[in-house]
């Protein structure tokens, strides 16, 4: 019990300063209107990282060969509709960074990308664990370090969406762009 309670901690504290280290987000109430402010260089950069985590897993030939078609089809099914979420995203909102979210389409846009990141995240883990036992561990842990930097970015997005993530992230945000090839 004690140990649980202190792994527990440290992940609250791990995600908390990730999250208090983004400072690219304030929420502000005035009546029934929340109005969140959003850096859209940040969400652009978080759904092209999941774009470019699946071109990065799936460009692993023995990964790519262990998933099978099928898996890859879904995979890329999922990537297909994280692409077109990040181009309504950027459609509807333009550079502005402040999104009011009695706005519906803005709400839809964002929650969208997020749904879709954490798709393409899914689908990937799953197919890394299906094809753990037939992958070298030196490749498996190039595909895992992908899925980590992956994970972290939808850790991070959802930190600043005020949505209660229930992983702390593998490493920072700026370590995860850069492995997965994102500038911001």
């Amino acid at each position: 019990m004690h140990k649980s309670s202190r792994r527990g901690f440290l992940k609250a504290a791990l995600a908390g300063t990730a999250i208090g280290a983004l400072g690219a987000c304030t929420v502000t109430k005035s009546g029934n209107v929340t109005t969140i402010t959003v850096n859209v260089a940040k969400v652009k950069a978080y759904g092209q990282a999941g774009i470019n985590a699946v071109s990065t897993i799936l460009s692993i030939a023995a990964v790519a060969s262990a998933v099978g078609a099928p898996t890859i089809a879904i995979i890329e099914t999922a990537s297909t509709a994280l692409s077109a979420a990040l181009a309504a995203f950027a459609s509807t909102a333009g550079s502005s960074v402040t999104v009011s979210y009695d706005d519906t389409s803005i709400k839809s846009a964002v929650n969208s990308v997020l749904a879709d990141l954490q798709t393409v995240a899914a689908d990937l883990s799953s197919a890394l664990t299906g094809a753990s036992s037939t992958v070298s561990s030196s490749v498996l842990s190039d595909a895992n370090t992908a899925l980590s930097a992956l994970k972290t970015i939808v850790s991070v997005f959802e930190g600043l969406l005020g949505v209660v993530s229930l992983s702390a992230p593998a490493m920072t945000e700026a370590q995860a762009l850069r492995v997965l090839h994102v500038a911001l």
